[in-house]
Order: C-alpha cells, then sequence, then structure tokens
C-alpha cells in the first residue's frame, strides 16, 4: 500500500523568507528536533553556496555519528552539474534537482534561453551526474508545476524516472492551487509516470495545507508513495508554506485522510517544542491560534465549550494535547538567575551545565575549550542560550566549532577602500 512521508524545508525554503533569519547553528538544532520528531527526511541547504559549505559538511558529520538517527539530510541544486558536483564534495548523497517547467517561465524567466527540449535535457543530465556521482537518492522539482501543461509535466515526471530520479516534486510555487484541482492533477501523474510524487504548496491563498494533504491522496490513489514538504509552522517565502505540524495532523485525524498509512515513525512529542524553538530562532511570535501548539490552541470559555470539555475533552478537542508534548508545568524563575554566554565566566558556566545535569571533562583546559565555544555560540546567535542548544553543543563540540567558522570564498577581489 503506498504511503505517506514528511519532508521537512525549513532548512532550505524556509530560512531563506525574506526579512527573518536563522543562524547555521539553529539550522543545526532545527534538524536535531526533527530527527527527534522522525520525519523522512530534512532539507538541509544550498551546497553550491560557500557559506553554506563548513554547516553542511559538519551535518553529514553528525549524522555519520548518529545525531540523527535514519533522517536523510539532503541537498537543494538547481539542474546545474555543477552544483550536484559541489554536494556530492561536501559528503552529500541526497538531492533535490529543480529547474522551471511552466511556459510563463520558460518565456519570461529563461528568456528564450532554454525551451521545453533543453528543460528536459539540463534535467536529465543533472539526474546522471547524481546518480554516477555516488548519489542515493534523487528528487527532480518542476518549479511552477501547478501552472505546467500537464501532458508535458507528465513527459518531465517520466524522463525524470528514466534518468534515475526516485520522486517527482510537483511545486505549486504561485500558490494558485485548490484541493480538487491538485489531487485531479497528481492522480493522473502518478497514474502516468509510476514515480513517488513530492507536494510542495505555498500558501497564498490560504490552501497549503489543503493542497498538501489533497495532493497526497491523489499520489496515493494513482499508486505511489507521496512526499509532503513543509515547515514548522508554516513559514515560509511570501505567506508561507504547508505547516509540518497540521499536515501530519490532517493523516491522523482528518476525515477521508485516516486511512491512508503514514510510513514514517512519527513522536510528536517533541512538536510543542520544536514550533516554540523555531518562532524563537526566528525572532517572532507563535500566532495565538497556531493549529496543535498556540497558545489557544487547547483553550475554552463559551459556556457550551468549556462544559462540553470538562465533561470529556473529545467533546471539543479533537486530539490529545499530551500527544504534542503539552501539558507540563512550565516554570520561570524569579530569584537568583545565572546564565552563560559570550560574556560568561567558569563558574557561571559550571553552574548551568550542572543545573542541566550535564557532566563536564576533568580537564580543565576541555572545560575551558566547552566554555569558549558557548561564548561563541552565543555571539552566533545573538539570543540567550537554551538548555538544548547548550547540550547539542557541548555534546559535539567539534563539528558546532566547524559551523560556527564561515570563511568568505569571495569570487572576485575587492579593494580594501570597498564601496566609495
Amino acid at each position: 500500500m503506498p504511503r505517506v512521508h514528511f519532508i521537512d524545508v525549513t532548512n532550505r525554503d524556509g530560512v531563506q523568507t525574506s526579512r527573518i533569519k536563522m543562524s547555521k547553528f539553529q539550522k543545526t538544532v532545527i534538524n536535531w528536533y526533527l530527527a527527534r520528531l522522525g520525519v523522512h527526511q530534512s532539507e538541509i541547504g544550498f551546497p553550491f553556496l560557500s557559506h553554506e559549505w563548513n554547516y553542511i559538511t559538519a551535518q553529514m558529520e553528525l549524522q555519520r555519528k548518529g545525531v540523527f538517527g535514519k533522517m536523510a539530510l539532503e541537498g537543494w541544486c538547481r539542474a546545474n552539474v555543477r552544483d550536484i558536483e559541489a554536494g556530492l564534495r561536501l559528503g552529500l548523497r541526497d538531492f533535490n534537482i529543480s529547474i522551471s517547467t511552466s511556459d510563463q517561465m520558460i518565456q519570461h524567466k529563461f528568456l528564450g534561453k532554454l525551451d521545453r527540449h533543453a528543460i528536459l535535457r539540463e534535467m536529465e543530465n543533472t539526474v546522471l551526474a547524481a546518480r554516477n556521482g555516488g548519489a542515493r537518492t534523487v528528487g527532480v522539482n518542476a518549479e511552477d508545476a501547478s501552472r505546467t501543461d500537464l501532458a508535458y509535466l507528465i513527459e518531465f515526471a517520466q524522463r525524470a524516472a528514466s534518468a534515475g530520479a526516485d520522486r517527482f516534486r510537483y511545486c505549486d510555487t504561485m500558490g494558485c492551487e485548490s484541493p480538487h484541482s491538485i489531487y485531479e492533477r497528481v492522480r493522473t501523474l502518478a497514474e502516468k509516470s509510476g514515480i513517488g510524487v513530492e507536494l510542495h504548496c505555498h500558501n497564498d491563498l490560504g490552501m497549503a495545507n489543503a493542497n498538501s494533504t489533497a495532493g497526497a491522496k491523489g499520489a496515493m490513489d494513482g499508486g505511489v508513495d507521496a512526499y509532503i514538504n513543509a515547515t514548522v509552522n508554516g513559514l515560509g517565502e511570501r505567506a508561507g508554506q504547508a505547516d509540518l505540524l497540521s499536515c501530519i495532523l490532517a493523516f491522523k485525524y482528518g476525515s477521508g485522510l485516516r486511512q491512508y498509512v503514514i510510513g514514517d515513525p512519527l513522536d510528536l512529542k517533541v512538536a510543542y517544542k520544536m514550533a516554540g524553538y523555531c518562532f524563537y530562532a526566528f525572532g517572532l511570535p507563535c500566532p495565538i491560534n497556531q493549529p496543535g501548539v498556540g497558545e489557544n490552541a487547547f483553550a475554552h470559555e463559551a459556556g457550551i465549550h468549556a462544559d462540553g470539555a470538562l465533561k470529556d475533552r473529545h467533546n471539543y478537542e479533537l486530539y490529545d494535547y499530551e500527544i504534542l508534548g503539552r501539558g507540563m508545568p512550565e516554570s520561570l524563575e524569579t530569584g537568583r538567575v545565572i546564565t552563560t554566554g559570550e560574556y560568561g565566566g567558569i563558574k557561571g558556566f559550571r553552574h548551568v551545565c550542572r543545573k542541566l545535569g550535564l557532566e563536564l571533562p576533568s580537564d580543565e583546559k576541555q572545560v575551558q575549550g566547552l566554555l569558549e565555544l558557548t561564548q561563541y555560540l552565543n555571539a552566533h546567535n545573538q539570543k540567550p542560550l537554551l538548555p538544548d542548544e547548550i547540550e547539542l553543543a557541548l555534546k559535539h563540540p567539534s563539528e558546532i566549532r566547524k559551523i560556527l567558522t564561515v570563511e568568505p570564498q569571495l569570487s572576485c577581489e575587492f579593494s580594501a577602500a570597498g564601496v566609495a
């Protein structure tokens, strides 16, 4: 039976959102949470960007140590052989290759440099380069698939499969799809091509979650596995993307969706903490009505609602808040508070580690090195360090140190004076 899997794209599509940013270390923490959640794959970044190189190399080292469990770490590439070669050099073995397919973008983005035949050729050459280079999995993205002629889209998916691709990514780049339309198109595409389908939906019309679940349903009804692309909290370009937790909950509790099999070993108890961390890292408030994790997601005031919830929670709560890791009291220190960070000292550092249950090495030089690592981390993030961040950093200091190291690899020389 076909299954639905979840691919998180927070660390690629989410972080390229205008006006909000996340540090390389914070991206690493997101990967750590996603692995604990149990998603199939994290799209971790752009291997062709030099400022991502140390970060990606460190992710691969952490993966080899088992820090991310069985979660695949995938790099996003353009349909360009050089992008694949850069990723392979960094140790990546899972890729998604992207190129535009709609006539709108062929004519008004490529401006006559590529036509439909050239699009197919560029895609096939890049897939073959990935396979010949030792790639484990390859997904092929049709950017603006929702505005692409369906017959051409089917040919594109068939040619991708023949070249060695494992999955086809249906990109609703403009967020213009509707649930019925995407279901029919994806089901037809799945039946004609036989390749697994990823759903990558933007939220310009407020339908990204509905379109993702409907498209996944179409893929599975068409006989292939479905892969939903989503971000933590639905953050993404313009109006955002599908929300990871909402799409998971839809297949667990949604009418007409519960009969489909989730192919990932999910543990939703990390969901509440992960959502809160992502909002914190981006410097954004959590909307009060955010599904599952918002302050009002399980709040009741109206008399009939409060009465019904007190009699039996399932009168007015579709799922239990405990499954998301909610319900535990959260305390805030109101007396003495000791923190460690950019200007912290050894005594305060030891105190914080002791409270967190972290055992420091006996060698004083090593302890001093770990203190300095937390100082640099605080400077890197420009936010107070959270307990999970400190734990991850102190357990894997060499990899985290690499993440903090960015050496500019500029494509041209410039004068010391800079811009006049």
